[in-house]
C-alpha cells in the first residue's frame, strides 16, 4: 500500500491519501478522542502522540497535530497507523450515520437555502476537499449565512480571507439576499 501525503494551507495539517475509498458518503470530523469512538481508523490515529484532530473525506483523511510536535517525527508514525488500519480489515467507521452533511434548514427561505446549498456543493466543497478541509451549510439568518469549517480548514491562518474573500463574495455575487458570511464552531 502506498498513501501519498500533501500539505495543506493550514501548516499543523496534513493530508494523507490512501488509494482507497475512506467514506462512502459525506465528511466525518473527530476534533478529539472522545468524538472517535465510532472510527476503529481515529482511534488509531489518536494513539499516535501529537495527534489533536483527524478529519475524513471520501478518498483522503487530513490530520492535526499539536504544536508541540513536528512534522518529521509524528508523520512516519501516522503513515504507519493508517497502513496497519487498511491491511486489518477493519471499517473506517463501525457506523456511518455520523457522517456530516449541511444542516437542515426550513422555512420561507428555504428556496434561497437551496441555491446555497448547491453553489457550496459543487463550487465551494470540491475546491475545499483539495486542501483536505470541508464546509457544510449551518445555517442562515437575516441574510447571515453560518458555515461549519472542518478538517484543514479549522484552525487554518488562511480560512477568514477564504470565508469572507472568496465564499461570502461568491454567495453575494450569485443570491443577492445574502449579505454576510460566518464561521461556527461545532
Amino acid at each position: 500500500m502506498f498513501i501519498q501525503t500533501e500539505s495543506t494551507p493550514n501548516p499543523a495539517t496534513l493530508k494523507f491519501l490512501p488509494g482507497q475509498a475512506v467514506l462512502q458518503m459525506g465528511t466525518a470530523d473527530f476534533p478529539n478522542l472522545e468524538a472517535a469512538e465510532s472510527s476503529p481508523l481515529a482511534k488509531r490515529l489518536f494513539g499516535v502522540d501529537g495527534v489533536a484532530g483527524v478529519f475524513f473525506g471520501p478518498d483522503f483523511v487530513t490530520v492535526t497535530k499539536t504544536d508541540a510536535q513536528d512534522w518529521t517525527y509524528i508523520k512516519p508514525a501516522i503513515l504507519g497507523a493508517i497502513m496497519e488500519h487498511y491491511q486489518s480489515g477493519a471499517p473506517v467507521m463501525d457506523d456511518e450515520s455520523g457522517t456530516v452533511g449541511h444542516a437542515d434548514h426550513d422555512g420561507p427561505d428555504s428556496g434561497l437555502v437551496k441555491q446555497i446549498k448547491e453553489l457550496l456543493d459543487t463550487r465551494v466543497r470540491p475546491a475545499v476537499a483539495q486542501d483536505g478541509g470541508d464546509i457544510t451549510f449551518h445555517g442562515f439568518d437575516r441574510g447571515i449565512v453560518y458555515l461549519h469549517m472542518q478538517g484543514a480548514c479549522a484552525g487554518c491562518p488562511s480560512s477568514t480571507m477564504t470565508l469572507k474573500s472568496g465564499i461570502e463574495n461568491l454567495l453575494k455575487h450569485f443570491i443577492p439576499e445574502v449579505v454576510e458570511v460566518r464561521a461556527v464552531g461545532i
